[in-house]
C-alpha cells in the first residue's frame, strides 16, 4: 500500500502472483561468479515518497496543550534553577561567565504557548526576571 496526499491510500502495484514449482526462477545460490551486476537491478520509480515523509514530520511537530505546558514549566523551571545558581555564586563571589552564558541561553529559549493565563503570567514574570538580572549582570561586569 501507498499513501498519496490526503486521499487516502491506493495500490501501489498490486499483488504478485505466487510463483509455482515448475515456472520462475524461485530461490538460487550464487555461484562464484558474484551477485547481479547492477544493470540487473530492478529499477526505483520515482521519489514521489518524499512529499509523504515531510507531511509526517509535521504531524509529529504539532503538541498537544498538556505537551506545551508541561514543557513551558520545565524551561520555566530551568530559568529558577539558573538563577539560583548565579545568588550562590554571587554569594561566594565565584560567579563566572559560563554561568551567565547558561542564563542567557535558557532565556533565548523558544517558549510554548498555553493555553493557561495564569501559568502565561507566571512565566513572563519569570522571563522578566530572569533577563533584568542577567542585564544587571552584564552591566557590572563590563563596569569592573
Amino acid at each position: 500500500m501507498k499513501v498519496s496526499g490526503t486521499s487516502g491510500l491506493s495500490q501501489a502495484g498490486g499483488a504478485k502472483p505466487a510463483r509455482g514449482a515448475g515456472g520462475g526462477e524461485g530461490f538460487r545460490i550464487v555461484g562464484p561468479q558474484g551477485a547481479a551486476a547492477p544493470s540487473q537491478a530492478p529499477s526505483v520509480s520515482g521519489v514521489a515518497g518524499v512529499m509523504g515523509v515531510e507531511s509526517l514530520l509535521a504531524l509529529q511537530d504539532v503538541e498537544t496543550p498538556t505537551e506545551r505546558r508541561r514543557r513551558s514549566v520545565r524551561r520555566a523551571g530551568r530559568l529558577l534553577d539558573e538563577l539560583d545558581e548565579i545568588k550562590i555564586a554571587l554569594l561566594g563571589g565565584e560567579l563566572g561567565q559560563a554561568q551567565l552564558e547558561r542564563l542567557a541561553r535558557a532565556i533565548r529559549e523558544q517558549r510554548s504557548a498555553t493555553e493557561d493565563p495564569g501559568l502565561e503570567g507566571l512565566l513572563d514574570e519569570i522571563e522578566t526576571r530572569a533577563a533584568v538580572e542577567l542585564a544587571k549582570l552584564e552591566v557590572a561586569a563590563h563596569v569592573a
